[in-house]
């Protein structure tokens, strides 16, 4: 399996296959508007528009599952991320990223790339799933690596052969 075999809804409501992605290197990160790490969108968009053109894509989706810090509706998000933070990378509907109703794409990246000693779940907002070209997740990071202490990670990803 690879990243490519998931859908999920964008913030617009509409499905969207994952397979659009094929060839890019993805960040996945499970965003809030109201976390102590939001400001972190400002980096994300940074690396985003920093390499999106060697094939770099950023993918948030929105969670309201920790302190309840993502509680508006996917168009309340929308605007919060585009008009505070300038945010142009694709945004999703809100999804679990633990418990019952994990979302399948978030139950593969889990198993793929387990947390510290092993933990499956996600701990908070903000963290991060890098997955490269051949939809195969490489790397997990903690919600408190900010988007520069990863950008070499990034770098590495794109210059990896296909």
């Amino acid at each position: 399996m690879t990243i490519q075999d998931f859908q999920a809804k964008g913030i617009d409501g509409k499905e969207v296959s994952l397979s659009i992605y094929q060839g890019k290197v993805l960040l996945i990160v499970n965003v809030a508007s109201q976390c102590g790490f939001t400001p972190q969108y400002t980096g994300l968009e940074a690396l985003y528009e920093k390499y999106k053109d060697q094939g770099f894509v950023v993918l948030g989706f929105p969670c309201n599952q920790f302190g309840t810090q993502e509680p508006g509706d996917e168009s309340e998000i929308k605007t919060f991320c585009e008009t505070s933070f300038g945010v142009k990378f694709p945004l999703f509907a809100k999804v679990e990223v633990n418990g019952p109703n994990t979302h399948p794409l978030y139950e593969f990246l889990k198993k793929e790339q387990p947390g510290i000693l092993g933990t499956t779940n996600v701990k908070w907002n903000f963290t991060k799933f890098l997955v490269d070209r051949n939809g195969k997740p490489v790397k997990r990071f903690a919600p408190a690596d900010k988007p520069e202490k990863i950008e070499a990670e990034v770098k590495r990803a794109l210059a990896s052969e296909r």
